[in-house]
């Protein structure tokens, strides 16, 4: 079996105000160029189909074109999964009849223990969940203390799922997690990191060890990968300075019979590349300098000034220069360098942590476990109200 892994679409996405639209319908065209060339027999979507729980209808529109063209003209087998962007009530309206055309999209922890099968492989399809999913789903109270975190529950939904394995066949795992391993102990990743519902802390890849190939999203760079078998193909387009300086792409993953797995990642040039430009502002207005990137309109920039000029009108200045402007940031001086820092610490910080890190600057203690775990089913509901 031959697949191609992608991930983290968020189909609707904006990069500041500017729309994405048209630059992830470019890279599209390329994922199914690369589907094409290398005749794969099946698409894996590792979550995140949509930036929002509600997308736009223009959203919409476009992710049901991008299903129709790989299902219904390529005529290839699509399995995917709701990551924790989608709404996953939304998403599952017509899961029905999906798989009658080999479209398998699952959307609900029940659904993931129904492998996908053919002659040489089992394909689970694990969507993002949280703890009270997992209770509910175990008919398991709170206050058990069986399954409060997520590696409890993955410990078990992953023993449940072992449980269907036919030891004849190649067991492939596609899910939507932060998942932490060797390879992606130290590696600074996206702020993707920090979009956590309900305190959700990463998921220990000694967990999923039991499969073959683990297809990974959420995290958007490939680099981000914990192991050789375990990859994040990596979002196909940059929604992120962080990420600007990365190649795009997607995942061949080649499953024989037996054997290693092997994986190849074919790149995605961009329809328009996100730029990270360092420079005083003298800089920046002269020619000789601002005319080695792209022309104007031809890319995004986002423009980090080493000085204060002391002109009028810096934006409106610099787009009539470079076009497409996603963030004028001013470099900090030196003596503001550690307010800066304790700052965007704080921004990164999950919610729970967030509202803990709140309730220690107010009362002076430490937020204990059971606070925790009420803030974190608050959090959980706030997101399932959003999502109805």
């Amino acid at each position: 079996m031959r697949f191609l892994h992608t991930a983290d679409w968020h189909i609707g996405k904006q990069l500041n105000q500017y729309d994405l639209l048209e630059v992830q319908k470019d890279a599209f065209r390329q994922i199914k160029a690369i589907a094409k060339k290398a005749k794969v027999d099946g698409i894996i979507v590792a979550g995140d189909l949509y930036d929002r729980a509600i997308p736009a209808t223009r959203a919409i529109g476009a992710f049901d074109q991008m299903l129709k063209e790989l299902n219904i003209e390529l005529g290839l087998p699509i399995y995917a999964i709701a990551g924790n962007h989608d709404g996953a009530n939304r998403l599952n309206f017509a899961r029905s009849w999906f798989g009658k055309n080999e479209l398998y999209l699952n959307t609900q922890l029940a659904e993931a223990f129904t492998p996908i099968e053919n002659d040489e492989c089992q394909v689970f399809l694990l969507p993002f969940f949280d703890p009270q999913d997992a209770r509910i789903y175990y008919h398991e109270s709170i206050e058990s203390g069986n399954l409060r975190t997520i590696n409890q529950a993955m410990q078990r939904v992953i023993a449940d799922m072992i449980k269907q394995f036919k030891p004849e066949k190649r067991h492939i795992l596609v899910t939507h997690f932060n998942v932490q391993g060797q390879d992606n102990q130290d590696y600074e990743l996206t702020s993707e990191t920090t979009s956590i519902v309900g305190g959700l802390k990463s998921i220990d890849s000694n967990l999923l060890t039991a499969f073959d190939y683990v297809a990974l999203g959420h995290l958007h760079l490939w680099q981000a990968s914990p192991n050789q078998k375990m990859r994040y193909s990596g979002s196909p387009v940059k929604f992120n300075t962080k990420e600007a300086k990365n190649k795009k792409g997607v995942y061949i993953v080649d499953v024989p019979k037996s054997g290693a797995i092997k994986y190849e990642f074919a790149e995605i040039k961009p329809l328009k590349d996100l730029i990270v430009i360092k420079a005083t502002y003298t800089d920046l207005i002269t020619a000789t300098f601002y005319k080695q990137y792209p022309h104007k309109g031809q890319a995004f920039f986002s423009i980090k000034i080493l000085d204060r000029p002391q002109v009028k009108n810096v934006r409106q200045n610099l787009e009539q220069i470079y076009g497409d402007i996603v963030e004028i940031e001013y470099m900090p001086a030196k003596s503001t360098t550690e307010a800066m820092t304790k700052m965007v610490k704080r921004t990164q910080l999950s919610e729970t942590a967030l509202i803990g890190q709140f309730y220690q600057d107010v009362t002076k203690q430490t937020i204990n476990e059971h606070q925790q775990q009420i803030i974190e089913d608050i959090l959980v509901e706030l997101k399932r109200e959003q999502e109805k």
